[in-house]
C-alpha cells in the first residue's frame, strides 16, 4: 500500500464486534478469560491493549519495521531502547547536538548503571568512526538535530557501524516517517516522540520505538511489559487519529517552513538561519538525498539574549512554548528552555547561543506567520 493509504488503514481493520471504522478506546485494565490457560490474546492491559496494538502496528508499517512499541513519552521510548539493547560496560556514541532531555537521561541517569557515552559531530562520519571503541554497542543519532538542524548521513553511519555489530538508533521525531525512513537507510531502531508530528495536535504525550530486527522487537516487548511505561488507550487513540492526517499536515508544515526560512534569511536583524531546505545549508545536498521534504522545524540567531527576548515576547501567532510538531506555530528559546540542562560551554560550542530562537512552523496562513515574525523582528 502507499504511504497515504497506510496512515489511514495500517493496523486498523474495521472493529469486528460492530464494524466501527475507527479503532475504539479500549479503556480497560483486564480481560475475562474463557478458562484456565484459555484467552483471546489479552490478559492484562499493561501487557496488551487493542488500541495501543493498533497504533503499534500502524507506526511499524509507516517506518517499515517488524514491530512497534508505544510508551508513555518519547523519553520513555528512548529509555526502553537503551535498556533493551545495552548492559553495564557498554559504550554509546551520540550525535552531539542532541535534545537536552536525551542528554539528561544519558548523563544523569544511565551513567549510574554503567553505560558510557561520547558525543561526536555526527554530521562528519569520520568523527563517528573516531569515537568508536571496542565496547561501543550503539550509535544514537538525531537527524536533523535539535535545534541547529545538523544532519547525519544515516546510510553512511549504518554502513560503518553494522558490520561491527553496532546498532544505529535514529530519533526521527523532526521529520516523521513521511519525510524520512531511517530503517530503509540501514538503521536498526527508530524512535519518535509521538507528542510531536505523529499526533500533531498538542493534546497527547507519548513515544514509540520501531525495530527492524525480530530479536530487538522481542526484547522491547519484554521491557515494555516488565517496566510498564506504556501509552494509555486514550493517548494511543489520539495519536492514531492524528496520524490519519499526517500526509496533508506534513505537506503544509513543509510548505510554510520553506516560506518562513526564506523570509528570515532576508531580514537584516537575523544573523543566521538553520534550515536544511536553504541552499546555503552545509548539508543541503544530503537533505535532498536522505529526506523527501524539509519539514517545519528551523532556528535563527538574533545575536543576543535581549534581542531574542524582545522578539519572542512580541509574537502573537507563534506561541512561546515548549514542544513542537502541532498544527499551531510555536517558538522557543533553546538555551533557557529545551536545552537548559546542557552545560553552557557545551551549548555555545554547538551553536545554541543566547540569541538562538527555534520555530515549529504550523499550518496557519503563511502570510499571517510572516506578518507576525515581521512585527516581532522589528522589536528585536
Amino acid at each position: 500500500m502507499g504511504f497515504a493509504t497506510d496512515v489511514i488503514h495500517a493496523g486498523q481493520p474495521p472493529e469486528p464486534a460492530t464494524g466501527a471504522v475507527t479503532v475504539p478506546i479500549y479503556q480497560t485494565s483486564t480481560y475475562v478469560q474463557e478458562g484456565l490457560g484459555r484467552h483471546k490474546g489479552y490478559e492484562y492491559a499493561r501487557t496488551h491493549n487493542p488500541t495501543r496494538a493498533a497504533l503499534e502496528a500502524n507506526v511499524a508499517a509507516l517506518e517499515g519495521g517488524v514491530a512497534g512499541f508505544a510508551f508513555a513519552s518519547g523519553m520513555a521510548a528512548i529509555h526502553a531502547v537503551m535498556t533493551a539493547c545495552l548492559k553495564a560496560g557498554d559504550h554509546v556514541v551520540v550525535s552531539d547536538n542532541t535534545y537536552g532531555g536525551t542528554y539528561r537521561l544519558f548523563e544523569r541517569v544511565l551513567t549510574d548503571f554503567g553505560l558510557t557515552f561520547d558525543y561526536a559531530d555526527a554530521s562528519d562520519v569520520a568523527q563517528v568512526e573516531a569515537a568508536l571503541r571496542p565496547a561501543t554497542r550503539m550509535v544514537f543519532l538525531e537527524t536533523p538535530t535539535n535545534p541547529v538542524m545538523r544532519l547525519c548521513d544515516i546510510a553512511a553511519i549504518a554502513q560503518l557501524a553494522r558490520p561491527k555489530g553496532i546498532r544505529v538508533v535514529v530519533d526521527n521525531t523532526f521529520m516523521s516517517p513521511y519525510f524520512q525512513r531511517p530503517l530503509a537507510l540501514g538503521a536498526s531502531i527508530v524512535v519518535h516522540s509521538t507528542t510531536k508530528y505523529l499526533n500533531g495536535h498538542s493534546d497527547s504525550v507519548g513515544g514509540v520505538a520501531i525495530a527492524a530486527e525480530p530479536e530487538v522487537a522481542e526484547r522491547l516487548a519484554f521491557i515494555q511489559n516488565a517496566a510498564g511505561a506504556i501509552l494509555s488507550p486514550m493517548d494511543a487513540w489520539l495519536t492514531l487519529r492524528g496520524i490519519k492526517t499526517l500526509v496533508v499536515r506534513m505537506q503544509a508544515h513543509d510548505a510554510n517552513g520553506r516560506v518562513v526560512a526564506q523570509f528570515l534569511r532576508e531580514r537584516p536583524r537575523v544573523k543566521r538561519v538553520y534550515y536544511p531546505g536553504l541552499e546555503e545549508h552545509p548539508q543541503h545536498a544530503l537533505a535532498k538525498r536522505q529526506m523527501s521534504g524539509f519539514g517545519g522545524m528551523l532556528a535563527f540567531d538574533l545575536g543576543a539574549l535581549e534581542a531574542a527576548r524582545r522578539a519572542l515576547e512580541s509574537l502573537k501567532i507563534f506561541a512561546l512554548a515548549e514542544s513542537l510538531g502541532g498544527v499551531e506555530s510555536l517558538a522557543c528559546h533553546p538555551a533557557t528552555m529545551t536545552h537548559a540542562g546542557v552545560p553552557p560551554a557545551e551549548r555555545q560550542r554547538l551553536g545554541i547561543t543566547d540569541g538562538l530562537v527555534r520555530l515549529s512552523v504550523g499550518i496557519e496562513d503563511a502570510d499571517d506567520l510572516l506578518a507576525d515574525l515581521d512585527r516581532a523582528l522589528a522589536q528585536a
